[in-house]
């Protein structure tokens, strides 16, 4: 199982931006999936949740601003980022639990900047 995320890129304050995560490898079922974020000099963080069935969760600090969907056809998970802050820019992570696993993808960096 590998999950492979993308997306990120340098964006002015204010704009937005769509990270993509695609789980891949012999996956008949993916369970909760997430993204957590680590900005510089940070610890790691939950950013945003969604359960098999669709249902979301987010952080308090992007409520409102960032939206978390998936695809299970496509076996990938989604975070739309809009109204972005400096403070956002951060190393962005997928994370996926899979028949009791948790596997996370490599990071894409956003960066929040005028």
């Amino acid at each position: 199982v590998q999950l492979q995320a993308s997306g990120g890129g340098l964006v002015q304050p204010g704009g937005s931006l769509t990270l993509s995560c695609v789980a891949s490898g012999s996956i008949f079922n993916i369970n909760n999936m997430a993204w957590y974020r680590q900005g510089p000099g940070k610890q790691r963080e939950s950013v945003a949740g969604i359960t098999s069935g669709g249902s979301p969760n987010y952080a308090d600090s992007v409520k409102g601003r960032f939206t978390i969907s998936r695809d299970n056809t496509k076996k990938t998970v989604y975070l739309q980022m809009n109204s972005l802050k400096p403070e956002d820019t951060a190393v962005y992570y997928c994370k996926a639990l899979i028949y009791g696993m948790q596997y996370w993808g490599k990071g894409t960096l956003v960066t929040v900047s005028s």
